[in-house]
């Protein structure tokens, strides 16, 4: 069982990319589990057909402690097992701790099944320190995949979050498995995002294309794969999930100093001198 997370600048598209990555690979025969660790608990509901996915924080405080694991977790499109950890009531509490509730409770419960080929947790924006950081910190996953896109706060996010990897790399086991680029459509975008994952000493595993046709399928309440399958959206996914599976590079990444960045932001016109 493969244990991946992915990381990334809030606002960068890491929930639709996980969806509809994980979409391509229950298309492939994969048996898959999707953890949200988002209080706004969206990063199922593509696979869901738009159902709000009661969270498991939720489901804790209305029901307690003992609760079956059909209360927290619905079988979505191909058979994907999908889990929203939820937050905390606003202003009471810390959402982070809402993912370190939602794992030992998914252990209880033995949601970790073992012919599960691969966990997905869909970690909320670029925040790499207390809870939002368990999934890094613990060992519950070994790969990391960090979206990112030409701009320079994505850049700057996902170079932190390279930050947060090295630190626990040799407590927790992870490894960085790669950028992704879901593209923003700047001028340079691949050659800046290229450069940017060789300097970590990494990989741009893939290049997500902008389309409207993400926009499409979100309307739709769908995957791109499960709106659309002869798109060629549809396509980029499935290669982005066979490139994933594929893959074999696991690295502990050498994030830059903040003035290399700027450097390789600078030669790249993203900074003016």
């Amino acid at each position: 069982m493969r244990q991946v997370a992915i990381y990334g600048k809030g606002g960068i598209g890491k929930s639709t990319t996980t969806q509809n990555l994980t979409a391509g690979l229950a298309e492939m025969g994969k048996k898959i589990m999707v953890v949200g660790c988002d209080p706004k608990a969206d990063s199922t509901r593509l696979l869901l057909g738009g159902l709000a996915q009661k969270s498991v924080l939720d489901t804790l405080r209305e029901e307690g402690d003992d609760i079956d694991i059909n209360a927290i977790m619905k079988r979505g499109y191909g058979n994907i097992n999908c889990v929203e950890s939820g937050g905390p009531e606003p202003g009471v509490g810390c959402a982070g701790r809402g993912i370190i509730t939602s794992i030992n409770m998914l252990e209880q419960l033995g949601a970790y099944e073992d012919d599960l080929d691969y966990v997905f947790y869909d970690v909320l924006g670029d925040v790499v320190c207390g809870g939002f950081a368990m999934p890094i910190r613990e060992g519950k996953a070994q790969e990391i995949y960090i979206v990112a896109s030409g701009e320079m706060m994505a850049l700057y996010a996902a170079n932190n979050i390279a930050k947060g990897i090295l630190k626990f790399a040799n407590s927790g086991g992870v490894r960085l498995g790669g950028i992704i680029c879901n593209s923003r459509k700047v001028g340079n975008e691949y050659e800046l995002l290229d450069a940017f994952a060789k300097e970590l000493g990494s990989q741009l595993i893939h290049f997500v294309p902008r389309s409207p046709m993400v926009t499409k399928a979100e309307i739709n309440k769908k995957t791109v794969i499960d709106f659309d399958p002869k798109a060629e959206q549809a396509d980029e996914y499935r290669t982005l999930a066979q490139k994933i599976d594929d893959n074999k590079m696991f690295v502990i990444p050498k994030p830059m100093t903040q003035e290399r960045l700027e450097e390789i932001l600078m030669e790249f016109g993203l900074i003016d001198l």
